[in-house]
């Protein structure tokens, strides 16, 4: 089949895609990967079809980054003033790709794609969607951390129901927010469909929930034909996936070291996490690892020790088996690898779904989660010492790392994609 795997998001989002395209690839079938340019240099060297599909995404532009991470807004504003004034455009790139020069036989979208459903609806192209978090639900019996109201999950201790009730507000606060979506139908005469924001970006047929059963399971309000999957992990750089020799070296060299990393998207909103990440390291007296990503003004300014290791970047699959625990940001990715090393974590969460992973982790026993505000190495030296002195923690993260390493995500997702599309090709 020619399938047509497309999302906007960042890296981390876009990495389970390229995941399952290897694997479809493998299989024999056409993949054909419809990202923001931005992930071509990541892609086609993996001789993976590219189509360029807007809003592009500026990995510099650091102000869109703090933009989006802002917890009382950022999920808004990065609707309204990202994805949404170029939905036309979107769907013009995506009905491109998935029409020409063959018509796809099967689509399979993101969640941030708001224009995919649309263009499935418009071209009559079977399509299934897939989530990389259980945030993506919304569910009212395993009730989300929203990011804006975080002690609202906290009530559902106390106030049973309260599941529904964070629900509703979800629902009341974004009410207008998919204005857009629906003129863009009106446009081009489709009828208006269901809720963009908690609906419809689910498709009727098929559900990829690309997480693993130990990070969420189905509640009653899920969407049908969801399919847990597992986590589809890939994480080389164009298919490089060795570590930086000098990184490799100091691995080598001494006892497994912290390491300090922000995902690939809150690196860009570092503000002042790794210097001081870097003076938690030094209060701590461990060995550490900075992984500070691209931008220069992450390097800290003071000369460090040699007990620690800056490095841009490194696959987390090469490094954190390596380590002794993991400080990071909360993003599925990183968590999902972190679980599969079976690593003890410390979370500071931006947004989004992050806040939401933290407390699941926290939930399973296997992290402590710091506040952004709260980061300090004081603060951050003093709980990674509790949670060094912790016997049974490294063994829980242990025994999860050996569940983990069990499944098969990507098999399990590229069945199910196989499947979907024998039934859509049956008379």
């Amino acid at each position: 089949m020619r399938i047509v795997l497309s999302n906007i998001g960042t890296l981390g989002d876009t990495n389970p895609l390229i995941a399952i395209a290897l694997e479809l690839k493998r299989r024999g079938h056409t993949p054909v990967m419809a990202l923001p340019e931005v992930y071509r240099p990541k892609v086609e060297p993996l001789g993976l079809e590219f189509r360029p599909l807007r809003p592009d995404i500026d990995p510099s532009n650091t102000i869109l980054v703090e933009m989006i991470y802002d917890v009382k807004k950022g999920t808004e504003r990065g609707l309204r003033e990202f994805l949404y004034p170029v939905l036309r455009q979107t769907y013009d790139d995506l009905l491109d790709a998935a029409t020409r020069p063959a018509r796809a036989d099967l689509l399979l979208l993101g969640e941030l794609n708001y224009a995919g459903p649309i263009v499935a609806a418009a071209a009559g192209i079977p399509w299934a969607s897939y989530v990389l978090a259980p945030f993506s639900f919304f569910s009212a019996y395993d009730p989300p951390v929203l990011p804006p109201y975080p002690q609202l999950a906290k009530a559902e201790k106390f106030l049973p129901g309260m599941g529904h009730a964070i629900k509703r507000v979800a629902r009341f606060v974004t009410r207008d927010w998919p204005e857009p979506v629906y003129a863009l139908r009106r446009e081009l005469g489709l009828p208006p469909g269901p809720n963009p924001i908690f609906e419809a970006k689910h498709s009727p047929s098929l559900v990829l929930a690309l997480f693993s059963r130990v990070l969420g399971v189905e509640q009653r309000d899920w969407p049908a034909n969801v399919l847990i999957t597992g986590f589809c992990f890939y994480d080389a750089d164009a298919g490089n996936g060795e570590l930086p020799s000098n990184l490799k070296d100091f691995l080598d060299a001494g006892e497994p070291p912290v390491v300090y990393t922000l995902g690939s998207a809150a690196v860009l909103a570092a503000g002042p996490f790794y210097e001081l990440s870097a003076k938690a390291a030094i209060k701590l007296g461990r060995r550490a690892v900075l992984l500070i990503g691209s931008d220069p003004r992450n390097r800290p300014q003071e000369k460090l020790p040699d007990s620690i290791c800056v490095a841009e970047y490194a696959p987390y699959s090469a490094l954190f088996p390596r380590a002794s625990m993991v400080v990071h940001q909360g993003g599925v990715g990183t968590t999902a690898q972190c679980l599969r090393a079976g690593k003890p974590m410390l979370i500071m969460p931006y947004s989004h779904d992050q806040p939401d992973n933290a407390r699941r982790m926290m939930r399973m026993k296997l992290s402590q989660t710091i506040e952004r505000r709260a980061y300090t190495p004081q603060r951050v030296a003093g709980a990674l010492r509790s949670m060094l002195a912790d016997a049974g923690l490294e063994g829980r993260a242990r025994a999860i790392g050996a569940q983990i390493r069990k499944e098969d995500g990507v098999r399990t997702a590229c069945n199910a994609l196989e499947e979907l599309h024998a039934r859509a090709a049956r008379p």
